[in-house]
């Protein structure tokens, strides 16, 4: 799993001009999930994001938590973060998983974060043509893959 985590003072995800889900502070994610991924993998992940410290604190430090700022989550799936594109111009989307393997871990990750969170987490539509916006907090912007759990 790969995500990229904006930390956002507010974004929100529209699909055919209907606003599917918004949040203020907080982190809009880009999931990108591939077939070699598990439920460790998501668990991991989940654990990662929602104990982040890129909030700022009292002293303007990125101390603090999502929970610390009472922060939400709009959690957007896209396989494109499994772009490759070492040959030619058109990127390949090989590594991404399909839709049978990938709804059910996005799925997934909505009610892992919604339990460590105690929130409702914002979405997209698995698969729609989704408009994103957003303005980045900062701007802070961090790339996790699950593949570097194992890597201290």
């Amino acid at each position: 799993m790969r995500a990229v985590i904006q930390r956002v003072s507010e974004a929100k995800c529209t699909v055919d001009g209907l606003i599917t889900g918004s949040i203020t502070t907080g982190f809009l994610i880009l999931l990108g999930i591939e077939d070699a991924d598990t439920e460790d993998d998501l668990q991991w992940l989940a654990q990662k994001i929602s104990n982040l410290r890129v909030f700022g604190d009292e002293n303007g430090l990125m101390n603090k938590a999502l929970a610390d700022v009472d922060g939400d989550i709009l959690l957007i799936s896209q396989f494109t973060l499994f772009a490759q594109t070492k040959k030619g111009n058109r990127p390949s989307f090989i590594r991404a998983a399909k839709p049978d393997k990938a709804i059910p871990l996005y799925e997934q990750m909505i009610k892992v974060l919604e339990t460590i969170t105690g929130k409702t987490i914002a979405t997209g539509i698995f698969g729609a043509d989704m408009k994103i916006s957003l303005v980045n907090d900062g701007p802070v912007t961090i790339i996790m893959d699950t593949k570097d759990k194992d890597n201290h």
